[in-house]
């Protein structure tokens, strides 16, 4: 097949979720012998990267703007496009770029469109951008062929609230570990003894209780690493770093080698994010086997399952962090054989990318 994917940033995946999304399915569809490609809104050194073909297309770097133009100019190309070779389905990530989705049905390209979770609960949108994202909800269960989420949770949210049912299809990890500690070396950090947080640092993330939670916690020797950066919010990321705790690392974003390496060697992982569907910071910490503490959602109680310790507030989260600390390695160990063993069999890449291989096949159009 002939598939292309929008919506996202692009790839290599070097900002949040739906980049590594579209950097893994992409990239393993083409080893099973499609042709892929990813619109980017940033230039690559290469017009592929892992098999994958990249088409580079402007934007508008406004917060209201950026998925909104990037996406329209995607959907342009993709319509209009004189490549060597046509589109046989799309896959458009975000439920916000649903309207985009109409153009390439109508000129015959089959399409769906991955929802991922409830953003119009991010506080960092105005009252307008969660209205347009209200409506983005219903046209991604009428405009493309189909709509994908990637958690329960949100799959029953869209039945109850639009009476529509979507495909289910999870995120996936890789359960592979680091054998390297070269990020760690450069942060300070010891293996065992540092709690990890990864995520962009937006008030619904809730890297500030974190913070503040752990700055409670005595612990000789214990760092937290605060891992993450965002576009627009320079505001909450001064607040996240307004500390005088030295034990409180805040490096910015991490990728690559090093965010394995950091998620390998962790004493403990935690996920505090309260919006959105399945995370897959959260899943790909649980690959690495990590002891994870999370906050207490439908979606992160979905993920974790008994694999898992759950806390509600900032002093619920003091109050698990002291008592990992003072758990056994062996009760420890149970937890991160659960957490191995729940990925193993939930979010499986190859499982998730022959879900999508089936569900692009089933909309390709005759030839």
């Amino acid at each position: 097949m002939r598939i292309a994917l929008l919506g996202t940033r692009g790839i290599p995946g070097r900002y949040g979720g739906f980049e590594t999304f579209a950097e893994e399915l992409s990239a393993r569809l083409v080893a099973r012998g499609h042709r892929v490609t990813v619109y980017c809104r940033d230039h690559y050194d290469s017009a592929t990267y892992r098999g994958v073909d990249l088409v580079w297309q402007p934007t508008i770097r406004h917060k209201y703007f950026d998925t909104l133009a990037h996406t329209l100019a995607s959907t342009v190309h993709l319509v209009f496009r004189r490549g060597p070779y046509p589109i046989d389905a799309a896959l458009y990530c975000n439920a916000a770029n649903a309207i985009f989705t109409l153009l390439p049905r109508m000129t015959g390209i089959p399409v769906a469109v991955n929802v991922d979770g409830i953003e119009r609960k991010r506080k960092k949108w105005n009252r307008l951008a969660r209205a347009w994202y209200f409506a983005s909800e219903y046209l991604s269960t009428v405009f493309p062929n189909c709509f994908v989420t990637d958690a329960e949770a949100i799959r029953r949210y869209y039945r109850e609230q639009w009476n529509s049912d979507s495909v289910f299809i999870p995120y996936g990890a890789d359960t592979s570990l680091a054998t390297t500690r070269d990020a760690l070396d450069r942060l300070g950090l010891e293996p065992w003894r540092y709690f990890l947080y990864v995520s962009r640092l937006e008030p619904e993330n809730r890297a500030l209780d974190v913070r503040l939670a752990f700055e409670s916690v005595s612990a000789p020797g214990m760092k937290l690493a605060l891992i993450g950066d965002a576009p627009y919010a320079s505001e909450y990321i001064r607040q996240v770093r307004d500390t005088q705790d030295a034990r409180v690392v805040m490096p910015g974003a991490i990728y690559g080698a090093g965010y394995k390496e950091l998620g390998t060697w962790c004493f403990a992982y935690i996920h505090a994010t309260e919006v959105g569907g399945t995370h897959p910071a959260l899943i790909e910490a649980m690959a690495r086997g990590a002891l994870v503490l999370y906050l207490d959602t439908v979606e992160n109680r979905e993920v974790c399952g008994d694999a898992g310790i759950a806390y509600t507030d900032q002093a619920g989260l003091t109050a698990q962090m002291n008592a990992v600390l003072a758990m056994s390695d062996d009760a420890r160990s149970v937890y991160r054989e659960r957490a191995l063993r729940r990925v193993r069999e939930r979010y499986d890449w190859d499982a998730v990318t022959t879900q999508y291989e089936t569900l692009l096949a089933g909309l390709e159009r005759p030839h």
